[in-house]
């Protein structure tokens, strides 16, 4: 029995062909571009996105030898909103996760007092599908007219799959204000802000995460160069299902996955209201517990960016950089770099924060300024888990996963910023292995949980070093004070571009 995993990402769709023992058999991957048309947006065309996903499965697939896939199973970046007219078309390029054009749009939910709000820690993010449709019925009126269908990737991804649109209540209930336990779609909150109907433009079929959405179509199959007739089982998030892999290593682990962005799960047994994390969301993996979420929008972006961008180091050179500046000592260079080039996600939830570089001289040398961004990265992190503690999660065992591994000074960075050991997952993908998990657990008897402790990944343990996180404490209460002070003339600035236009193109 073969299971296919697709996760559809930031940069590309990455595939993975699994067995039932838990054993990952190949991996594919294939890129696509994404668009800046504006200061602080972003947009990735959906047909893109199927492309790579049908290129990437059909090299895996062919690297693995399977010739009978039993399950396939999709995760996608959370809150790329696909507009889709009656016959699944794109009506218009998809608004991706980081895109913060609904800015205004989501502070208008911040002056509402509805219930389904205090699960979203009182307001819905400039991220999140709801103020992006707000955006589209309110800039775009005509397109938001004829719009059959306003979803997520992993909608759009199953609809390809199976011809049929179906929701998955993870991400239903984390971006749309989605309650299974009563209310449903709340229908009354959107036609408050501004979107009445959203609710019957949503996928009308909302599954829980690993049940069954319906079989690959005929034509999906020939695409993909499997036989017709494989489970679609129902994904979610790329981030919040890491913890499903993650379950035969702890009874109550804390998931980073450190990318493009970093995104910080965990769950709750009861739930907590703080305006300072994402949630609680009930029964968003699990019926009998809260997911919450955290993160930081900008954090391999923000050293790709100024690696590739400013100092014109290609990845193949990328190495070089990273030694060098492994050898400037912590937190002695005499910079605070904010990394608030997107915004930031929590626990300020600011989307029009901004980037910035303080203490720079005449003198400053290019690995002092990357040494001093991958500090400001893991000041981040540090911000966002002491919000998760400040609400009583247990981070006692918290995973790194994702592009993290690949430079040993934003892994080290991390864990000193942090002044604790953090398990890092050797060489994985755990998007990928948490889609096989549920694959496996839909097609057979097996309850989920055995099925995750037999494709437990193999982890190794970050220590921190007591000199270095001594240095980055200073440096941490002083990208605090940065923050704070610079906020206002941070607003200014995003204001003052947010009608200015510029394409920029990212990508393959």
């Amino acid at each position: 029995m073969f299971v296919l995993a697709i996760d559809i990402g930031t940069e590309g769709a990455r595939a993975g062909v699994f067995d039932e023992t838990g054993a990952r058999l190949a991996d594919a991957s294939a890129s696509y571009p994404t668009h800046f048309p504006a200061p602080g947006w972003a947009e990735q065309h959906p047909t893109d996105w199927w492309a790579a996903a049908v290129q990437a499965s059909r090299s895996a697939l062919a690297a693995a030898g399977a010739v009978s896939v039993a399950a396939v199973s999709v995760a996608t970046t959370a809150s790329s909103v696909v507009v889709a007219g009656a016959d699944g078309e794109p009506l218009r390029p998809a608004l991706l996760w980081m895109d913060g054009r609904a800015a205004q749009e989501a502070a208008l939910t911040t002056q509402i007092d509805h219930p389904a709000l205090q699960f979203a820690g009182g307001s819905d993010s400039a991220e999140w599908l709801v103020p992006k449709a707000m955006w589209i019925a309110k800039h775009e009126p005509e397109v938001y007219a004829a719009a059959h269908r306003i979803a997520e990737s992993v909608d759009y991804l199953t609809f390809k799959l199976t011809g049929d649109w179906v929701g998955s209540r993870m991400n239903a209930t984390c971006k749309w204000n989605y309650d299974h336990r009563g209310d449903g779609l709340p229908e009354d909150l959107y036609r408050e802000l501004g979107v009445a109907g959203l609710s019957e433009k949503l996928p009308q079929r909302i599954l829980p995460v690993g049940a069954i959405a319906g079989e690959v179509s005929a034509r999906a199959a020939g695409e993909l160069g499997i036989a017709p007739g494989a489970a679609v089982v129902t994904g979610g998030i790329d981030a919040h299902l890491t913890l499903v892999s993650l379950w035969g290593r702890s009874a109550n682990p804390v998931a980073i996955v450190a990318g493009t962005s970093n995104a910080f799960i965990a769950e709750l047994d009861d739930p907590v209201f703080s305006p300072t994390i994402w949630g609680p969301y009930p029964g968003a993996l699990r019926e009998d517990r809260w997911l919450i979420e955290g993160g930081q929008i900008s954090a391999g972006a923000a050293l790709s960016w100024l690696s590739e961008r400013v100092l014109g180091v290609g990845r193949e050179r990328i190495g070089e950089l990273v030694a060098r500046a492994s050898d400037v000592p912590a937190g002695q260079h005499g910079l605070i770099v904010l990394d608030h080039f997107m915004g930031n996600r929590t626990p300020l939830r600011d989307p029009k924060l901004r980037g910035a570089v303080l203490g720079l001289t005449l003198g400053t040398t290019p690995e002092e300024l990357y040494r001093a961004t991958v500090e400001s990265v893991a000041y981040g992190t540090r911000q966002v888990l002491e919000s998760f503690e400040q609400v009583g999660v247990n981070t006692a065992d918290t995973f790194l996963t994702g592009g993290i591994r690949h430079n040993p000074l934003w892994l080290r960075t991390t864990a000193d910023a942090l002044g604790r050991p953090v398990k890092l997952v050797a060489g994985e993908n755990l998007t990928t292995r948490a889609l096989a998990v549920l694959g496996v657990a839909a097609i057979s008897s097996e309850a989920l949980e055995a099925v995750a402790g037999r494709f437990a990944p193999e982890c190794t343990t970050i220590e921190p070093d007591d000199s270095a996180t001594a240095a980055l404490d200073n440096g941490y209460a002083a990208y605090l004070e940065a923050t704070s002070a610079l906020t206002e003339i941070s607003h200014r600035l995003a204001d003052s571009v947010a009608a200015r236009g510029q394409r920029v193109e990212v990508g393959a």
